[in-house]
Order: C-alpha cells, then sequence, then structure tokens
C-alpha cells in the first residue's frame, strides 16, 4: 500500500479529547498505518512521557504504535518482538469509554506476519479477530480481517480459502465506493488468483 495522510485525522482526535490517552494513541496509530512515522512517534514519545504508570499505555498502545512503525520500515521481525508486550492483555477493552476493543495489536502483529511472508501465522491472528466478533463489531479491524486472512492464504498457496476470504471481504464492501484504494487493490490480487 502507498503512503496516506492523515494530519487532519489525527490532530481532529487529540484536539476532541484533550488529555485523553485514547485519542491521542488512536491518532498515534492511524499516523502510523497510513505510514506517517514521524507524526506516529511524536505522539507515542508523548504518550510515554505522560502516562509512565499507565498499563494500558505502556503495555498495549505504545508497543502496537511502535509496531506498527516497524511495520511500515519492514522491518516484521523487530514489529512481532515489540507484540509480545501486549499479548496478556490484547483480547481487553484499550478504552474506558469504548463499547470495543478493535484488537489492535492482533491485527498489527498479523499485518506484520504478512509483511514477512508467514501467511499460515498470519492467517491465525486474522483468524482470532474474526473469532472475536463481539470485541471488533463496529472497528475497521473487523473488515479488514477477512482481506487479511485472503491475503494469509493467498500466500500459502491455497487459493480456494482465499477466494472464499476475498469474498467475504467483498460482500462486506459491496456498497463501498469502487475507487477507495483498498479495495481496487484486493479486486487485483483477486482477478490473480488461479
Amino acid at each position: 500500500m502507498g503512503r496516506r495522510t492523515t494530519p487532519f485525522v489525527g490532530r481532529q482526535s487529540v484536539a476532541l479529547a484533550p488529555g485523553s490517552h485514547d485519542a491521542e494513541a488512536q491518532a498515534a496509530l492511524a499516523y502510523a498505518l497510513a505510514g506517517d512515522a514521524a507524526h506516529a512517534q511524536s505522539l507515542a514519545d508523548d504518550l510515554a512521557k505522560r502516562f509512565p504508570q499507565d498499563t494500558v499505555v505502556q503495555s498495549v498502545w505504545l508497543p502496537t504504535i511502535r509496531a506498527q512503525i516497524e511495520t511500515g520500515r519492514k522491518n516484521a521481525a523487530r514489529s512481532i518482538e515489540l507484540l509480545q508486550a501486549a499479548a496478556s492483555y490484547e483480547l481487553g477493552m484499550l478504552s474506558g469509554g469504548a463499547a470495543n476493543s478493535c484488537l489492535y495489536p492482533v491485527y498489527v502483529r498479523a499485518e506484520a506476519y504478512l509483511s514477512a511472508q508467514q501467511g499460515q501465522l498470519a492467517a491465525a491472528e486474522f483468524q482470532k479477530i474474526l473469532d472475536h466478533r463481539g470485541l471488533v463489531s463496529n472497528c475497521a479491524t473487523s473488515t479488514l480481517a477477512h482481506l487479511g486472512l485472503a491475503r494469509a492464504y493467498a500466500l500459502q498457496g491455497d487459493t480456494a480459502k482465499a477466494r472464499a476470504a476475498y469474498q467475504d471481504f467483498f460482500a462486506l464492501w459491496k456498497d463501498a465506493d469502487p475507487d477507495i484504494p483498498i479495495l481496487k487493490e484486493a479486486k487485483a490480487e483477486y482477478a490473480k488468483l488461479q
């Protein structure tokens, strides 16, 4: 995927909830996912400094943000290593005010495994998200896990399972704008399956 910029989203998230580690952490992760490591790192450093005793910040948010930055730098092994700190907490709630978790550490780990060409491990992580639908209800990770699973199966050479996972993703995105880059990428990948 190409680099995307999200300065408006990041700044607006933090401005809407000043002093909240939830908004700042989500903005940092959004920057990291968009490939803007500088903004993500700046927000992560601020979180680390302001919330040194907060378990969720120190053990879940910061490892997840830093892991995504490393995945963006094509350093999947370091990303996976960083996420070990979050393993004990990843099925818990990351935000006191949210009704769901989104399983961000699991999603970032799955993407790191994909980046490392480890399809079987990536598939297991994406499946973990799908197996916990109640925790990810309205999160983007819920839908994107189908696409990730398709890519993981394709990486393993399991065309039948890959096709089924792509079809699940397309069914969820049937009303989406057809020009969304990730949807176009998914359709192109699906078309190449033999």
